[in-house]
């Protein structure tokens, strides 16, 4: 199984056409337009992975940074692996090759991301996968104005003085405040 991990920091319309289908397969409803993902590359707020199995797009990924230096965070925005590709191995995979690029590229002290709250099976499932990948659970739900669903905050330290002092409340500050950047002159 030849793999290969790219990561893009500018935007590349033969690479996006390789990712859309994956990107809007996972992400049907509430994902950021093409427009505003474009925009964040182009304004160096965000970075494109992609997830090639024998040269087969099957997994991508939007990252972006908070904090400045020594308190730096990624903020992995979205990420999927496709759809028939699952259940492989393939997502613990790239999410390594990511967590790396945080480490190596950018020294990052944590990983943030955000998952639905609601207690459903596919919500239980991808925080099954998130704990698995040595993420932490935040007991803090917040509630976003303009999208139904409560989210929960997750975070993976990649350093040793990287600590959370509150219940997670303080994590969706940065995830809102990457969220406000991103559509910055929309």
């Amino acid at each position: 199984m030849p793999w290969t991990f790219n990561t893009l920091t500018e935007w590349d319309e033969v690479w996006w056409d390789k990712l859309r289908p994956i990107y809007r397969e996972a992400f049907p409803h509430g994902a950021k337009p093409e427009k505003v993902l474009r925009s964040m590359l182009d304004r160096g707020i965000a970075s494109l992975h992609a997830g090639l199995q024998e040269g087969e797009a099957v997994a991508m990924a939007v990252t972006g940074f908070c904090g400045g230096k020594g308190r730096k965070r990624m903020i992995l925005d979205y990420m999927a692996v496709r759809q028939d590709q699952r259940g492989q191995g393939l997502g613990r995979l790239f999410f390594s090759q990511i967590r790396d690029y945080a480490e190596r590229e950018h020294q990052a002290e944590a990983i943030v991301i955000e998952t639905e709250a609601e207690d459903t099976e596919m919500n239980r499932e991808r925080l099954r996968f998130w704990i698995h990948c040595g993420f932490i659970a935040t007991s803090y739900v917040h509630q976003y104005i303009w999208v139904p669903e409560p989210y929960r905050a997750l975070y993976l330290p990649l350093s040793d003085h990287f600590t959370l002092r509150d219940d997670g409340k303080s994590l969706f500050r940065d995830i809102t405040s990457f969220h406000h950047q991103s559509f910055r002159g929309q």
